[in-house]
């Protein structure tokens, strides 16, 4: 698993702005600040999960995904777990991270991932390529799980 892809943080970065923050290639460096998270999935093959009731074939592409840490360890320890190579499979979103070709982050202390979830839809370059998926406990958002479109994976950047 390689460091982060060009296209989908240039696309991420010039919509958000200063609302989110890169993360590093070292997780210590992130605050143990509540907040909310982006993680910038490149899968190059497709990923096959099923979990309880539903069950999902997610193609390659260039992927989004936002999640929430306000309990113990806050950002630091979430993403720190998201980023790991290995980890028990737990979340849906591990399946995805384990099975990225490149994978960053992005956080937004004090934010909530619902918040960011709408700011990216509005922009009509993301779609949701599988509703429930991350947000079996979210009344707001039919997914957590965003897909940039019109974005081939090999693209080499794409601006705002």
């Amino acid at each position: 698993m390689e460091g982060e892809d060009p296209a989908i943080m240039a696309r991420i970065i010039g919509l958000l702005g200063t609302d989110v923050v890169r993360v590093g290639s070292d997780p210590t460096d992130i605050p143990n600040d509540k907040g909310a998270y982006l993680l910038a999935l490149r899968l190059d093959r497709p990923v096959d999960l099923s979990r309880r009731n539903a069950g999902w074939h997610v193609e390659p592409g260039l992927y989004v995904y936002a999640g929430s840490a306000y309990g113990p360890g806050g950002l630091k320890a979430r993403v720190a777990r998201h980023l790991a190579s290995t980890k028990r499979l737990h979340w849906h979103i591990d399946h995805l991270t384990v099975g990225a070709a490149r994978i960053s982050a992005l956080i937004s202390p004090g934010a909530f991932e619902c918040a960011l979830v709408e700011r990216l839809l509005a922009s009509g370059v993301f779609d949701l390529p599988h509703p429930g998926f991350g947000s079996s406990d979210c009344r707001r958002c039919r997914s957590h799980l965003l897909r940039l479109t019109g974005c081939s994976p090999d693209a080499p950047s794409v601006g705002p």
